[in-house]
């Protein structure tokens, strides 16, 4: 869920997935935005 009440479901990336980097629910995320779905996207990093 974002900031302005949409929800969007998001795959884990490449290089997160390859190094094992866990993503647990309530984490900050950034993702990529699918341009022909905005309901799509990609986690590209997670915040400490």
């Amino acid at each position: 869920d974002i900031g302005n009440g949409h929800t969007i479901l998001a795959h884990i990336s490449g290089k997160l997935r390859m190094n094992f980097i866990r993503i647990l629910p309530g984490d900050k995320v950034t993702v990529e935005m699918s341009p022909y779905d905005l309901t799509r996207g990609r986690i590209t990093w997670r915040s400490k």
